[in-house]
């Protein structure tokens, strides 16, 4: 029999080179398996059936991680140039097909711009940027197919999530009249710095729709000694500015925010916030399994290439 023929007879099909090329790529079975939207061991099994159907060892397994094998390192180009030529040939189908991207407020830059970008490109599909006060709540309502969610906070069960990086907080207080003579070059005695083992003395502003500070961050006490709730970012951001409280929220807003009644403070000993992708694999209402996955690997991309070349972290 030819190898062609046994190729054929072994039964091999797309998804076993595309979970061969995911884990190669990524150099991890865990990080590959939430690209494909697959369970870990589901992974393992798609690649060993790879390895049998061809009869040959493509990765090596180890303590340390996964790596090639010289004969995954030829295989590994064949791989990509028929997954390259196969997806292509797909994005011809999907001109008219849209991923709806939900966020609350802020997407995070350049992770955005580069992750729609890379995403658009290769999918041949358009992003709908959907802005909404919960994200999480949208996404359960199949109203968008993917949610940009910050802070750690359960998402529930039937939610699956990818981590792509972590956001510096900061604080955030109205200006007083001690920040106006300041800027009129008098020294004013108003802290530029807040320390996050002091927050049991102060009065915390709460989003409790989307944002990523609230009394779930001190589970144990220890927190602010009140806290005004709001509904959203906007009521949020105005309740801060009508000094009704101490706001807390990830550094990206420091840069894009301009509200001449804000100012922002240095937040010393706080915990990160993550940034994460949420999304349903049983949405049947929106974009299928394929333009997640195609998203999904634009925006862990555009995370690494933000991080590798040291530019404002998203």
């Amino acid at each position: 029999m030819t190898a062609t023929g046994s190729a054929s007879a072994s039964g091999i099909e797309l998804r076993h080179l595309r979970a061969f090329v995911a884990v190669a790529r990524r150099g991890s079975f865990t990080q590959a398996a939430q690209e494909l939207l697959i369970t870990q061991p589901a992974l393992s099994r798609t690649v060993a059936q790879l390895e049998g159907g061809l009869g040959v060892r493509l990765l090596e397994r180890s303590s340390r991680g996964v790596a090639l094998t010289d004969t995954g390192r030829g295989f590994l180009v064949h791989a990509e140039r028929t997954l390259a030529a196969f997806d292509a040939a797909l994005a011809a189908a999907h001109q008219d097909l849209t991923l709806r991207l939900g966020f609350s407020w802020l997407l995070p830059d350049p992770w955005a711009q580069r992750a729609i970008a890379g995403f658009e490109r290769d999918s041949g599909a358009q992003v709908e940027l959907v802005r909404c006060d919960d994200p999480l709540d949208a996404l359960n309502r199949e109203s968008v197919d993917i949610a940009l969610v910050r802070g750690a906070r359960a998402v529930g069960g039937a939610v699956r999530t990818v981590h792509l990086y972590d956001e510096r907080r900061v604080a955030v207080r109205a200006r007083t009249e001690a920040d106006q003579r300041e800027t009129s070059h008098v020294p004013s005695d108003m802290p530029d710095t807040l320390r996050w083992q002091d927050a049991h003395e102060w009065t915390l502003v709460v989003n409790t729709g989307s944002g990523t500070t609230g009394p779930w961050c001190w589970p144990n006490g220890g927190g602010p000694r009140r806290y005004v709730d709001t509904a959203n970012f906007d009521e949020w951001l105005e309740s801060v500015a009508a000094g009704r409280g101490i706001g807390v929220v990830p550094d990206v807003a420091e840069r894009r925010i301009h509200h001449p009644a804000l100012r922002f403070l240095s937040l010393t000993g706080a915990p990160p916030s993550p940034v994460r992708l949420a999304y349903r694999p049983d949405n049947s209402a929106g974009a299928g399994s394929a333009l997640l996955r195609h998203f999904l690997n634009a925006a862990l991309d555009a995370a690494t290439t933000c991080t590798h070349t040291g530019e404002p972290y998203p």
